[in-house]
């Protein structure tokens, strides 16, 4: 590996620090003059360390009748540029190129990893979209993103079909196995005769890499465009979280899709970057034993997941006895607040791992966490302090001038000039972008407070917005797509709170004349919705009610429906 790759600044935490505030004063960001996320990831390892693992997939119980290669579950730095250059080929050789959107499923799969690596190796665009979505949902983002191509998981296969005729600027479809029809390319035929040897672009740090779409809590959900340049504000929050140990001995793991913000370009890019392999598991289902299996059997020393898999994982009995897991150094979860249980458990359970909580949001990253590396340990109730270079501030709502008391609450903002971790902007929503950046700040529309030593606290949203199994997305779709059903009149959504998922949706529902409300048709209901959106957003409460309290201006009044719920606060 040349020396110039190894980026420098983002080994701050092997410069011998005792605290994070003289790491502060030494760091700045390094931003080269090209930057492209693919050769930081993989290609400089497949030269420095082709035959280090970069990939474990899991493969026990998995139905395998395609080629060796889909039944492999290692896969080398070498291994994995030879299949990123030979699907960038194939991709151009289809006339896919620089600026062209690639959408790609959150399976953990090699080819999902594969298919980021290739759009940006070619300069394209990545639009990370979750298998879980419904039609609706995913007909929306493809169209919005004018993806080119899509590389679709056996778990979205039969919904895309179903909008399939309304995408007529998709030029390739790309199924992760051999379950492709008439117009569909398996994965392996896709590569097939094409070579390894692939020269990947030199891109710009301010090209866009990827487009993120947003939970859509005020209107349909937007694209937060990233460049290349993302990742590298990623790092100062992937080495806290993993306890400044970037060494040869690590092995990351997140159970969460690789689609989102906090799983694909937290938990698996940056590892990549300081060369430690990921392990993925393809089922898509997500079981609270076999995760203990996975620490064991991969020796696996960092595991980050939601409070909502934590909770399931708890009602595990007998772990210690059966399952080694003194590998784990570092625990970590976010999108909700772990409570006194949650921390309990997770310390005592994996006695070697440090209990840490972060934050980050789609058009940001991430930006808070723990830091036991620079001693900042966890206190309940609150997320950590601000990863180095980030600059971090509870504005007054009103005036967006900085809260300065300890304790007060305010709205969470990021200084956004020169900061590569921020997005770009929201796709072809120019007003929406600056709606998001303002006076010089992003800001997030979470309301925190901050305590004397620097610690964040969160307290509320500033909108509209549900958490359900580390899950965010808004009330507007479900709303949509309940008033689409013939037995609709209007519908309300709130989150509500729920002992094992944090939040549901719940859903107020208002019926056409003529239209009873009975069970019959409250289930009929629930499953209009999980047809067309995310299976996570089907609201698992649904009321009948006679009318909705609205505005002045004709708005629903979620508020008043959760003080009518009685979970106002």
């Amino acid at each position: 590996m040349d020396e110039r790759d190894r980026l420098e600044n983002y080994y701050f935490h092997e410069q011998g620090f005792d605290t994070l505030a003289e790491a502060e004063a030494w760091f700045e960001w390094e931003i080269p003059e090209t930057f492209n996320i693919a050769h930081y990831v993989c290609d400089r390892w497949a030269e420095a360390k082709k035959d280090d693992i970069a990939l474990y997939i899991e493969t026990a119980g998995e139905q395998r009748n395609e080629s060796a290669d889909e039944r492999q579950s290692v896969y080398t730095f070498r291994q994995l540029q030879n299949y990123a250059n030979r699907f960038a080929n194939a991709l151009e050789d289809r006339g896919i190129g620089r600026g062209d959107r690639v959408a790609v499923n959150g399976a953990q799969r090699l080819q999902s990893l594969v298919a980021h690596l290739a759009a940006f190796k070619l300069g394209a665009v990545t639009v990370p979209l979750s298998v879980l979505l419904g039609s609706d949902g995913l007909r929306y983002r493809l169209a919005d993103s004018e993806s080119a191509a899509f590389v679709v998981d056996r778990g979205a296969i039969d919904t895309f079909r179903e909008i399939r005729g309304d995408l007529e600027g998709l030029e390739m479809v790309v199924t992760n196995e051999a379950f492709d029809e008439e117009g569909e390319v398996n994965f392996w035929d896709a590569v097939e005769g094409y070579g390894a040897d692939f020269e990947t672009r030199r891109t710009d740090p301010e090209e866009d890499a990827c487009i993120i779409y947003t939970s859509g809590t005020t209107g349909k959900p937007k694209g937060a465009v990233h460049a290349h340049r993302h990742l590298l504000g990623l790092l100062p929050q992937f080495v806290s979280l993993q306890r400044h140990e970037t060494g040869d001995d690590q092995i990351v793991r997140t159970i969460s899709e690789w689609s989102w913000i906090m799983s694909l370009n937290q938990m698996v890019l940056p590892p990549l970057f300081y060369g430690i392999p990921v392990v993925g598991d393809p089922s898509g289902r997500f079981e609270a034993e076999k995760e203990f299996e996975l620490v064991d059997r991969f020796a696996i020393t960092h595991l980050n997941l939601p409070p909502t898999a934590v909770r399931m994982m708890m009602q595990v009995d007998n772990v210690a006895e059966r399952y080694d897991l003194s590998s784990l150094r570092s625990f970590s979860t976010g999108g909700e607040s772990a409570g006194e249980s949650i921390i309990d458990w997770a310390t005592s359970t994996f006695e070697n791992a440090a209990f840490i909580e972060g934050y980050g949001a789609t058009e940001i990253g991430g930006l808070i966490c723990d830091d036991p590396g620079f001693g900042i340990t966890h206190r309940t109730g609150y997320f950590g302090v601000p990863s180095i270079g980030h600059e971090v501030a509870v504005l007054d709502r009103d005036t967006l001038d900085p809260i300065e008391e300890p304790g007060e609450i305010g709205e969470l903002a990021v200084r956004y000039e020169d900061n590569p971790m921020l997005f770009v902007e929201y796709l072809d929503k120019p007003e929406k972008t600056a709606e998001k950046v303002q006076d010089g700040w992003l800001l997030s529309e979470d309301l925190v407070s901050v305590d004397e030593d620097g610690y964040f606290r969160f307290h509320a949203r500033d909108d509209d917005l549900i958490i359900s199994s580390g899950y965010r997305f808004g009330p507007d779709e479900i709303e949509e797509a309940l008033v689409t059903h013939e037995a609709v009149e209007e519908a309300g959504v709130i989150g509500v709170p729920h002992e094992t998922r944090g939040e549901i949706p719940k859903a107020f529902v208002v019926l056409n004349e003529g239209k009873a409300p009975t069970e019959e048709q409250r289930m009929d209901l629930q499953q209009h919705v999980k047809d067309r959106l995310a299976k996570y957003e089907y609201p698992r409460e649904l009321e009948f009610v006679e009318t909705l309290p609205r505005t002045s201006t004709g708005k629903i009044r979620r508020t008043a429906l959760r003080e009518r719920d009685g979970v106002a606060e």
